[in-house]
C-alpha cells in the first residue's frame, strides 16, 4: 500500500511521515490490499488541536477514519484503530449475512415521508459524485462500511441509478430511478 501524506497548516516532518507508515502498514495483515492501493492521510493542525483523517478505497469498500485529538501521535495510534475496528466489523457482517437474509431485508417503497415538515435549513455542503457499477448488497456494504444512511449507485442488472438506505425500522430500502 502506498500512503499520501498531506499537510494542512503543518509542515509533515519524516518522523510524522514514517510514524503514519509503519501504522497503516498493519492494517495489511486484517485485509487484502493492493500494492497499487493509495492511502490518503490529511494531517491538519488546529489552534488547540490535531486532526488526522485516512482514506483507503479498496476492491470491496472505502475505509474512512478521522480522529480530533489534543497529541498528533496518539490521533494517529486512534485513527488506526477505528480503521482496524471498521475492518473488523465489516468482515463479521460479510461473514453473518447471505443473500436470501439481504433480499428479505428489502421492503416496498412506501412513503415514510408523510410527517416530514420541511424546515429553511440552509445548505451547507454539496457534492458530486460519478455512481459506480455494482450489485445490491455492495452498495450495501459500501453504505455499512462508511456509517452512512443511503448510498447512491448504478445498478448492474439495469444499469440506472438507484439508492439504498437504512429504515428506521433496521430494513433497507431501495428507490430505483426510471
Amino acid at each position: 500500500m502506498k500512503v499520501q501524506i498531506y499537510g494542512k497548516n503543518i509542515t509533515v516532518t519524516p518522523a510524522i511521515a514514517e510514524k503514519i507508515e509503519n501504522k497503516l502498514s498493519s492494517l495489511e495483515k486484517y485485509f487484502i490490499i493492493d500494492e497499487n492501493t493509495i492511502a490518503n492521510v490529511v494531517v491538519r493542525v488546529y489552534p488547540a488541536k490535531q486532526k488526522i483523517e485516512v482514506t483507503i478505497p479498496c476492491k470491496t469498500a472505502i475505509l474512512r477514519a478521522e480522529v480530533t485529538h489534543d497529541d498528533l501521535y496518539a490521533a494517529i495510534d486512534l485513527v488506526v484503530d477505528k480503521l482496524e475496528d471498521q475492518i473488523r466489523r465489516q468482515k463479521t457482517r460479510l461473514s453473518r449475512k447471505n443473500k436470501e437474509k439481504l433480499a428479505m431485508a428489502f421492503v416496498d417503497t412506501e412513503s415514510d415521508y408523510d410527517d416530514y415538515d420541511a424546515l429553511d435549513d440552509e445548505l451547507v455542503r454539496t457534492k458530486s459524485i460519478v455512481p459506480d457499477l455494482m450489485e445490491l448488497d455492495e452498495a450495501i456494504m459500501r453504505m455499512e462500511m462508511l456509517n452512512h444512511s443511503f448510498f447512491i449507485y448504478k445498478d448492474a442488472e439495469t444499469k440506472e441509478v438507484a439508492v439504498v438506505y437504512k429504515r428506521h425500522d433496521g430494513g433497507y430500502g431501495l428507490i430505483e430511478t426510471e
